[in-house]
């Protein structure tokens, strides 16, 4: 079994391709975390009141540096989301195997953040079809979940035919008791062939 904290998969596909996020990758990255419309669709549920609206290069290389020390220390893995037409990165993908006291508990919680310009459904569909299969194994989980606002209806659309569907549970924020909604879930055994 492949431990994504030891070797980090890259996934590639016609369109993208998927790798651990790297420093260098602030200003391109910065153009997606200065994006005023896309910050909305940014999970920042149970991130200690971080929005993710970055409009520094030093802000932005200092969440990268977090998030690779994250990585360092098994608390998460980012995926740098790269379009290989214009060989420029236009997100990031995190996921990590959540432990808590909810119904989320061992599940594997995925955040998404895309430039605006690719919240689409295709393009969303697209990018989550290379890591929903990966990910059941990859941290070791029955379930993967994800937050889709009520007024994201691409990412929704998107959602649908991956076969997440809305769950009626709360994330429960661990240390503020928080209460968080608009959670999407995916079955390992209820996975879509992804060929909608």
């Amino acid at each position: 079994m492949i431990d994504p904290y030891k070797t980090c998969p890259v996934y590639e596909n016609e369109n993208y391709f998927l790798r651990l996020v790297e420093i260098s990758d602030a200003p391109d990255l910065l153009l997606v975390y200065s994006d005023e419309k896309a910050v909305p669709f940014f999970n920042s549920d149970n991130c200690n009141g971080d929005n993710f609206y970055y409009t520094s290069l030093k802000r932005m290389q200092d969440a990268i540096n977090f998030w690779l020390w994250a990585y360092k220390d098994n608390g998460f893995v980012r995926w740098t989301i790269i379009d290989k037409r214009v060989c420029q990165a236009v997100g990031t993908i995190e996921l990590f195997h959540r432990r808590a006291k909810d119904y989320f508990n061992d599940c594997g919680l995925l955040r998404l953040d895309l430039k605006s310009s690719y919240e689409r459904e295709e393009s969303i569909f697209e990018i989550l079809s290379m890591v929903t299969l990966p990910a059941f194994d990859l941290f070791q989980c029955e379930m993967i979940a994800t937050k889709v606002p009520s007024f994201a209806v691409e990412r929704k659309r998107a959602a649908k035919r991956l076969g997440f569907v809305r769950s009626k549970e709360s994330l429960i924020g661990g240390e503020d008791q928080k209460v968080y909604t608009d959670y999407y879930i995916l079955q390992k055994n209820k996975t879509s062939d992804c060929k909608n």
